[in-house]
């Protein structure tokens, strides 16, 4: 396993290298590494102009969602129509003293993840503003390993014509690691966001499915599985890793995101 872990955590990556844009910059005080953060989020219902041009055209309407989880208030959208793609990373917009959620749901089932607003608010925030512009709507999880994690966030996803590119894709814009020494892997259902180096973060993230203490200091890890968890042995494993590398596996069909909805808990 180890052996395995050392060969992903060179991998765990947005497949191709994008150029740098990052604007703001993230203290961490608390942890000597800090290659990778995400960081963006905002709720208001109001326009942005951050937001491009942008509506998904390639796959078809997911299925509609399950019922939100009793005890969850759903934050409302920022609009009806997907938006893809953006110019800048969102201003903060979390609200002091809610706790947020994320209730994603997929064609396996309904994950409920507690997202870490107080340790790490930059990259809450960009997860959250995404998710209320159903940047997430219709996408695959495009790279999920047996014993390690599934990966997703690449709007590309939507469209099989791209798949030679799936894991290239990103909201338009990058943003500053948020890394914090007490925010470990020692768990499965971690989420964090993926990168292809310090720095580097967009949309992408993974949620694990075993201990990955390896990946300590090297991702933003910004919430934790908490609901839904048989969800994760369900989705269609696409990749094996090992001493001859990471390989797909023949005839794998990737699982789809319905939608990620983001909602508060008293």
């Amino acid at each position: 396993m180890k052996r395995i872990a050392l060969l992903t955590l060179l991998t765990l990556s947005l497949a191709a290298c994008q150029k740098k844009e990052a604007t703001t910059t993230t203290t961490d005080t608390t942890a000597a590494d800090t290659t990778k953060t995400d960081t963006t989020k905002t709720d208001t219902a109001t326009p942005d102009a951050t937001k491009t041009d942008t509506t998904k055209t390639d796959a078809a309407t997911p299925a509609a969602p399950a019922a939100i989880p009793s005890g969850y208030t759903l934050v409302p959208d920022l609009g009806k129509t997907p938006v893809t793609t953006f110019t800048a990373p969102p201003e903060m917009k979390l609200e002091d003293g809610k706790d947020y959620y994320a209730v994603i749901d997929t064609d396996k089932g309904q994950i409920v993840a507690d997202l870490l607003e107080n340790e790490v608010p930059v990259t809450v925030n960009n997860f959250v503003y995404l998710a209320r512009n159903h940047f997430y709507d219709g996408q695959r999880f495009h790279r999920v390993i047996d014993g390690f994690m599934a990966q997703t966030g690449d709007p590309s996803s939507t469209d099989e014509s791209k798949k030679a590119t799936w894991g290239q894709g990103g909201p338009g814009y990058q943003f500053p690691d948020e890394i914090r020494s007490k925010l470990v892997f020692d768990q499965p259902g971690m989420l964090a966001m993926a990168n292809s180096g310090p720095n580097t973060n967009g949309s992408q993230f993974f949620v694990t499915f075993a201990p990955s203490t390896f990946l300590n200091g090297h991702y933003s890890l910004f919430g934790k599985v908490v609901g839904g968890e048989d969800v994760l042995p369900k989705l269609t494993r696409t990749a094996t890793s090992g001493q001859g590398g990471e390989q797909p596996i023949a005839g794998a069909v990737p699982d789809t995101i319905t939608s990620v909805r983001i909602v508060t808990k008293p």
